[in-house]
């Protein structure tokens, strides 16, 4: 979809209106489910983040990777905890796991040159 993550972040707002005005029952129950499910509870929400991180990378869902990344930043996780859940998700997903790593830190850069 967005070949890089430039792309995807300039877009994503966009791609979520698209979403929520198309399908409207789906983005609303989806958002309803992430708001519920991500939130603190017994597991943090920035592990959850770091968990659903793994799981996009493991799974080689770019645009989930991406958004998780984000996810990750927001609920305070450095840089270095991001980089070592992504190489955790390597030992669940092998090879076509570890390929990803480099998008897991394109998008860090693009995040990070965003705020400064």
């Amino acid at each position: 979809m967005y070949a890089t993550a430039k792309e995807f972040y300039d877009n994503r707002k966009a791609n979520s209106m698209k979403i929520r005005d198309n399908a409207p029952q789906a983005a609303k129950g989806f958002a309803q489910m992430d708001q519920l499910l991500m939130a603190e509870g017994a597991i943090s929400a920035k592990v959850k983040e770091l968990i659903a991180l793994g799981i996009a990378i493991a799974d080689h869902c770019v645009p989930c990777l991406r958004a998780h990344v984000s996810g990750c930043m927001e609920e305070g996780a450095t840089r270095e905890e991001i980089i070592e859940a992504a190489q955790v998700a390597v030992v669940m997903g092998g090879g076509p796991a570890l390929i990803h790593l480099p998008m897991v830190i394109e998008a860090l850069d693009e995040l990070e040159s965003r705020t400064g």
